[in-house]
């Protein structure tokens, strides 16, 4: 996937349809000069319905759906004939697209698993044919009811991507290095800072044919949860994964300072991302030798007390077999069975 079919934030229109028009037809046949009330009912409007498809991992295939209407039921007819139910629409997400108003920015609901369906405005209910309302005093109604009218909503669809691991670290720290070599995808790599301006998704391929989403968020910058940089943009693709891996290179001035950084953006935009796993990765280790790897290890270990960090190297192809089994084994191991806090 490109970063540029990467679409993660979309502004529709949408309209249900409005209800058919109950009959107000008297019965007429050879030989029958005054029949009864035999109206049928108007068919309902349409709804328009949000369903979640795995399939997708982005809504880019809305981009330009800035419109969306259901079909209008149809009016009732003779003989108590029902008019047709309007046709509903359909509109298929990837999971964790969060659905808002955007008149008063309230969720309204979020779409989270495959298959599911959840109506977003309802169609007009059809109007009552006269026949409904024949009485003993009123034997010929001569009329019925009109079709509810259509609802319409100004809704924002977000995207949240769920995915099992996100990278975390500051621009240009090497996460997109990383997701290209661990997985198929081909985010946009260079030198420079906001390389990545959309997160890229990658499916890790693990031991016996099993496999986990890997997520490659753009660079956090100090002041990211007020809104500075990308802000809120990429922020929110972090809250859906249940591992973060901090990347930090190993020719950062202080590898402690720029994680608590990290951790402090992450806090400040949300708490509850303290209580996700956490990996700490110390990229570009080809650029050290075995003595100062050690002497980082022996600063990491009183820096890191509990928290479990590894050494890689993207471009050498070091650590990385590590790196997965570890991953792995986060994702998968049981929340009562301690974790080894130890360096790897």
């Amino acid at each position: 996937m490109t970063e540029g079919n990467f679409v993660d934030y979309v502004k529709i229109y949408v309209s249900s349809g409005k209800g058919g028009k109950g009959s107000s037809h008297l019965h007429r046949e050879k030989f029958i000069e005054k029949g009864g009330p035999d109206g049928g009912d108007g068919g309902r409007g349409g709804h328009i319905i949000l369903k979640g498809n795995k399939s997708l991992w982005t809504l880019f295939h809305l981009k330009f759906a800035r419109h969306v209407k259901a079909g209008h039921g149809g009016d009732g007819g003779s003989s108590r004939s029902t008019g047709h139910d309007g046709e509903d629409k359909i509109i298929e997400v990837p999971l964790g697209t969060v659905v808002r108003d955007k008149e008063t920015d309230e969720i309204l609901f979020e779409i989270t698993e495959h298959g599911e369906e959840k109506i977003l405005i309802k169609g007009g209910k059809g109007g009552l044919g006269n026949w409904h309302f024949r009485s003993s005093t009123n034997q010929t109604p001569r009329y019925a009811q009109p079709g509810m009218p259509a609802e319409e909503l100004d809704i924002i669809l977000e995207l949240k991507v769920l995915a099992d691991v996100g990278l975390v670290g500051f621009p240009n720290a090497g996460k997109s290095t990383l997701l290209s070599v661990l997985t198929s995808a081909k985010p946009k790599i260079a030198d420079y800072p906001f390389t990545t301006l959309k997160p890229n998704l990658g499916i890790v391929a693990y031991r016996e044919f099993k496999s986990f989403v890997m997520a490659d968020i753009p660079g956090i910058i100090e002041g990211a949860a007020e809104g500075k940089g990308l802000g809120h943009y990429f922020l929110r693709h972090i809250e859906r994964n249940s591992t973060l891996l901090f990347l930090v290179p190993a020719d950062a001035d202080d590898i402690k300072k720029e994680y608590e950084i990290l951790l402090d953006e992450l806090r400040r935009y949300n708490p509850e991302m303290l209580d996700k796993d956490r990996l700490i990765v110390v990229s570009k280790c080809d650029m050290l030798d075995d003595e100062l790897k050690a002497e980082m290890r022996q600063q990491l270990d009183k820096d890191f007390k509990g928290i479990p960090y590894m050494f890689i190297s993207s471009v050498a192809n070091q650590g990385l077999t590590e790196l997965k089994d570890k991953l792995w084994e986060m994702l998968n191991v049981d929340a009562e069975e301690p974790e080894n806090s130890h360096g790897i």
